[in-house]
């Protein structure tokens, strides 16, 4: 089992195809790390909007870390909430 994965989000931001591969990603994966591309947004405040959104959609047992333009998406066995 790899401990993480990588996706973008570009020009057509998140989706329902988007959400699905990403709940795809986590059945084999802990972490999952999520590029935000130049397409997307440059913005720090819609990185962050984007990164709750993605945890909103996920469920209770998901969290999240923002470096730069990058958002990590982190797993957890129990719920966070």
């Amino acid at each position: 089992m790899q401990l993480i994965s990588t996706m973008q989000i570009g020009k057509n931001g998140i989706d329902e195809n988007f959400i699905e591969t990403l709940k795809n990603h986590f059945k084999n994966h802990k972490n999952v790390k999520v590029a935000v591309l130049k397409s997307a947004t440059r913005e720090k405040i819609k990185i962050k909007e984007m990164a709750e959104e993605l945890v909103s959609k996920l469920g209770d047992n998901y969290n999240y870390r923002i470096v730069g333009f990058t958002i990590f998406l982190k797993k957890w066995t129990k719920k966070m909430r």
